[in-house]
């Protein structure tokens, strides 16, 4: 019987990965007028999920924005090209991120709904994301959800990221329930790897910057890969019936 339910923040209750992209879209926009925002955006789905150093280095070599991001290494006391450009992306997504207006309309509905109707059957849940404490708390504020968890985890709390369990094990234990007993609900490929590694049930609800990726690997069964809202639910329903083994 499933307990508890837990759920990744960027991508699943909010539509970070959008906001992400615009804002890697706008820091390449401002080192060279010439790019195109919106192929920016576009490349960005290549390699969602990947470590923040790692999407930079790709899309600075793509675009070819070394020489004007070189320009600006002095500007952020930096040593490569490509973390200027993480320090240009990251004070546009932070005023991203403090407008409530932004967050407030770029939820995911329906993960969201999911998380509400969780409380009401009576389960624990838990938020296990890999932002920063801070930021998560700024967030949840806007969306008014600082009450609606048992317990939160964020990327200050663990020694490793996702793909590791260890986020995954430290919220089942902090919310009491064996992870047999608990359904996380991750958008990625990575967060989905962390869930099945801690043993715990696990539900995909996908976005247009993951479903590619999901369907190039065979993570979950098919059933428990949600790509149009209106089949999370009964995707959840499928998992309530299961027999738990323990």
């Amino acid at each position: 019987m499933i307990q508890a339910m837990i759920f990744d923040l960027d991508g699943t209750l909010v539509k970070t990965e959008w906001l992400k992209a615009l804002s890697y879209g706008s820091a390449a926009l401002a080192l060279n007028p010439a790019v195109q925002e919106a192929e920016v955006v576009e490349a960005f789905k290549a390699v969602v999920g990947l470590s923040r150093s790692e999407v930079a280095q790709y899309l600075v070599e793509h675009f070819g924005l070394t020489a004007a991001a070189h320009a600006r290494m002095a500007d952020y006391g930096v040593e490569t090209p490509w973390q200027a450009y993480i320090q240009i992306r990251l004070a546009i997504y932070e005023e991203m991120l403090t407008d409530p207006r932004i967050l407030l309309d770029n939820q995911w509905p329906h993960n969201v709904a999911l998380l509400h109707e969780a409380r009401r059957m009576g389960c624990k849940v838990g938020l296990a994301t890999m932002s920063y404490c801070p930021q998560v708390q700024r967030m949840l504020e806007i969306l008014d959800l600082q009450h609606a968890f048992d317990f939160v985890a964020s990327r200050d709390d663990v020694e490793q990221a996702k793909p590791n369990l260890e986020i995954y094990l430290m919220v089942a234990r902090q919310l009491g329930i064996a992870p047999s007993h608990c359904l996380v609900i991750e958008d990625s490929p990575t967060g989905v790897k962390a869930a099945l590694a801690a043993g715990v049930h696990c539900i995909a609800a996908t976005t247009p910057f993951t479903r590619e990726a999901f369907r190039r690997q065979s993570l979950l069964p098919a059933d428990q890969i949600v790509d149009e809202p209106a089949q999370l639910l009964g995707a959840v329903d499928r998992i309530l019936k299961l027999p738990v083994v323990t």
